[in-house]
């Protein structure tokens, strides 16, 4: 049973989608400002965040920056629009997908039992039996941890699958709808905005230079690839 933090500010959306995930075998805390949202999330844990971006007060895109910067909770957001500007703004500040309103309950139930298994599951590549080591970067694929020059690296659910998706085979190039059928699961409609958000979220937290990347490569026209080589 996952616990589900669900911030909504109107009242019928948010009975409605807190009724359906209940059904469905969710515990679900429901609020209808990020503020009040984070006040329970410090002092009770959540195993996922549904983040409508529309708040009063402090809106959805701080909120989703502010439990980034703590968390690495699974964060789906919620989007009166598929509107490139807002999705990407969205992905940008850390959120992992993404659900167009008006919101369907079984859809929504659907990508959170996606974010959960990606943040639970390793890629599907064979583990290693010892730490991978390239350059800086140490990869454990039995633990799940990452780190850069000794020190653990904090990588969301979605970036953690993603690095672990490239780096299993080091210098094949995956286009970005292998990646989203390997790292966001099948039933995506080839939405790259997931793929290069994350990549970009990526090579922030492990690339020493974000504009000549070592490990997470474009390989322009394709996709992308992990080195160095």
């Amino acid at each position: 049973m996952s616990r589900v933090l669900l911030i909504e500010d109107h009242h019928t959306v948010r009975e409605g989608l807190r009724i359906a995930l209940t059904r469905q075998g969710h515990t679900v805390e429901a609020f209808e400002t990020g503020e009040k949202a984070l006040a329970h999330l410090s002092a009770a844990p959540a195993d996922v965040v549904v983040l409508d971006l529309m708040l009063p007060g402090m809106d959805g895109f701080e909120v989703c920056r502010r439990i980034r910067a703590n968390q690495d909770l699974p964060i789906i957001m919620l989007t009166a629009r598929d509107d490139d500007m807002d999705v990407v703004a969205g992905l940008e500040a850390g959120a992992d997908d993404y659900v167009v309103k008006p919101v369907q309950a079984r859809v929504l139930e659907a990508r959170i039992r996606a974010v959960l298994r990606r943040s639970t599951t390793r890629a599907a590549d064979p583990v290693a039996l010892a730490e991978e080591r390239h350059r800086e970067l140490t990869i454990d694929r039995a633990a799940l941890v990452v780190r850069k020059d000794g020190a653990p690296v904090g990588l969301a659910p979605t970036e953690l699958r993603l690095l672990l998706e490239l780096s299993a085979t080091p210098g094949r190039v995956y286009s970005r709808q292998q990646l989203l059928e390997a790292v966001w699961e099948q039933g995506y409609l080839g939405d790259s905005r997931l793929v290069d958000a994350c990549v970009q979220r990526l090579r922030a937290k492990i690339e020493n230079d974000t504009t000549a990347p070592v490990y997470v490569q474009t390989v322009r026209g394709f996709g992308y690839r992990f080195g160095p080589l």
